[in-house]
């Protein structure tokens, strides 16, 4: 039976490591010199060389020609220090190289190398061997010295994030002071999981994280490999392949052999596609069409056809994104990245079709279904409602757009510009006056001040067209009260949240005919009513925007003994926040216990 490739071309050395030489060189430097740790950690994802690196650490230790030069290296270092010349720069060259390496030939390498049975170097896995009896088991082993004098012990333990906290626990002692030329080798891809169960662990090792392997030096590889095994390959195949593997040595090694399954000659892009199940890339190219053209009717017959084909919907969302990643490369005038040179040439000529701001959205929806997506049991519907919502991104109207509809005067909700920041040629008409990425509340029922993205956008006084049923109205407590939302969300928005919070525990109870408004907390509270007196003019301001006539407004203080706080604390402010939130609207109160949530700063 033939060996898989993943295995026949396993690297036998330190230099045949792909992309990791920051390990490889550190762990060869440290052999050659004599100054091996007892305990490392490897970090990284899976397939980038965690185990393999172990074992040709592990072959290293043990190799007898290794040990023959790092021998004649010592002496000749010695003989050195006593006389200058003795030995050549060539002789002494060759010996430092091979006194860090294995030789990969050897009994012991061959043995460790094919992870058969050895006296000195033992494989655990620790999914399956987690427990602190199975700990205790490897402390006691480990206690026995190696079979021969200049031997060493190695202990790779993979997954070792499966470790129990009690089986870490026993480890310790044995892992602070181990025995004479005993090493533990830890392979996990979760560290944060040992950092968890058993910190003081990681403080006696050495920690190396693993880089995960780029498509290029994926192909590389792959090109010596087949070049190797005799087969040719097409550079689009060998992409698709780098792709699919995911930054996985290991995994593009095992997808190779499955293509190479599907029969003899060159591997085509076509052999590829028809072995993984990949989506063709013309599909994608059809779908950036149909949103180009706005046909958000087809997109049910698109994915119908799709579903038809047993295509994979979290494949096809995956490689939709990678498209409209790459088409907003080109968009930006940069190079699309890991595409075919066909597929580069049909997004450029697709550059126009969508402006960047909008590919931007759409990968930021692709990203907030994705974690959703993969466990919904309705793919296909949540797919249909993604794209159509593509192909509708013209139907709504930019923040900006609005922003600027209400600094004319004139904008009462519409903002008559497009629906981008950006001009795009498709656009033939105005976008409908449907404020979508705002809420669906009309303009004039908004805050004064918007919080958009990083900045605090400050917008004009609301003009008398954008509020009719309020403007010139005179006021009341009624019809303030109403508001009295909208001036504490303007506050928080200002940044004095304090202020807000005091303002959510306050009400209107009285206003005189010369327009003094009166509030009062619902509670004795001195630092509520010191923030209120500070921000008095800005809240006279924002009444009389809304209300004519408001020319003041006093703070009355509360009625009671209530014994106020001695230090009102960020978490005492955001449980007070929590607390008029529920209190207003009780189907919010009702999410905020289901589902656990908590106040954004």
């Amino acid at each position: 039976m033939a060996l898989a490739l993943a295995r026949k071309y396993r690297p036998k050395t330190f230099a045949d490591v792909a992309v990791q030489s920051h390990v490889a060189t550190t762990l060869k430097g440290a052999i050659a010199r004599g100054r091996v740790a007892h305990g490392y950690l490897l970090c990284g994802p899976r397939g980038v060389g965690k185990t393999t690196l172990a074992r040709v650490l592990a072959m290293a230790l043990n190799c007898e020609r290794r040990q023959d030069a790092a021998r004649r290296l010592a002496e000749l270092d010695k003989a050195r220090g006593g006389r200058a010349g003795a030995g050549s720069d060539a002789e002494y060259e060759r010996l430092a190289r091979e006194a860090g390496e294995p030789c990969g030939e050897c009994a012991s390498c061959q043995r460790i190398w094919a992870g058969s049975s050895s006296l000195d170097v033992v494989e655990i896995d620790a999914a399956s061997n987690r427990g602190v009896d199975d700990a205790r088991e490897l402390r006691e082993r480990a206690m026995y010295a190696p079979s021969g004098d200049d031997q060493y012990k190695v202990y790779i333990v993979d997954e070792a994030h499966m470790l129990t906290r009690e089986a870490w626990n026993a480890l310790l002692k044995i892992l602070e002071e181990p025995p004479p030329r005993v090493v533990f080798v830890f392979a996990t891809t979760e560290p944060q999981k040992i950092a968890q169960a058993a910190a003081p662990v990681l403080s006696r090792l050495q920690r190396f994280d693993f880089k995960r392997i780029g498509p290029a030096d994926i192909r590389q590889r792959l090109e010596r490999v087949l070049a190797e095994e005799g087969v040719t390959a097409d550079p689009d195949a060998l992409a698709m392949i780098a792709r699919a593997a995911d930054g996985s040595m290991r995994d593009a090694l095992s997808l190779t052999d499955q293509v190479l399954s599907m029969g003899d000659g060159a591997i085509l892009p076509a052999q590829v596609r028809d072995a993984l199940g990949l989506v063709p890339e013309d599909e994608f190219l059809a779908m950036l069409d149909l949103l180009a053209e706005r046909r958000a009717g087809d997109v049910f017959a698109f994915v119908a056809r799709l579903a038809d084909a047993g295509v994979d919907f979290g494949q096809f969302l995956t490689g939709f994104a990678d498209m409209v990643r790459a088409l907003l490369a080109v968009a930006l005038s940069g190079t699309p990245p890991e595409v075919s040179e066909r597929a580069r040439e049909a997004l450029i000529a697709r550059r126009e079709a969508f402006a960047a701001s909008d590919l931007l959205r759409m990968l930021q929806a692709i990203t907030e279904l994705e974690p959703r997506f993969r466990k919904s049991p309705q793919q296909q519907l949540l797919l249909e409602a993604l794209l159509v919502r593509f192909a509708l991104l013209d139907r709504t109207v930019s923040l900006e757009a609005v922003l600027r509809g209400l600094g004319g005067g004139g904008g009462g909700g519409g903002g008559g510009g497009g629906a981008s920041e950006e001009p795009a040629p498709r656009r033939a008409a105005p976008a409908p006056a449907a404020p979508a990425r705002l809420a669906d509340a009309p303009v004039g029922a908004r805050p004064a001040v918007v919080r958009d993205a990083d900045r605090i956008v400050k917008a004009p006084a609301p003009a008398a067209s954008a509020a009719p049923a309020l403007a010139g109205a005179p006021p009341d407590v009624t019809r303030v009260t109403e508001r009295w939302d909208e001036l504490a969300t303007a506050l928080r928005a200002a940044g004095k949240s304090l202020a807000a919070t005091a303002l959510e525990h306050a009400a209107p109870v009285a206003i005189t005919a010369r327009g003094d408004v009166t509030i009062a907390l619902d509670e004795a509270n001195p630092i509520f009513e010191q923030a209120l007196e500070t921000v008095k003019g800005e809240l006279a301001l924002l009444l009389g925007q809304w209300f004519a006539g408001v020319q003041r407004v006093t703070v009355r203080a509360a009625q009671g003994g209530a014994t106020p706080p001695a230090r009102l604390t960020d978490e005492m402010v955001r449980t007070e926040r929590l607390s008029a939130l529920r209190r207003r609207d009780p189907v919010l109160g009702a999410a905020i216990d289901a589902l656990d949530l908590d106040l954004a700063d």
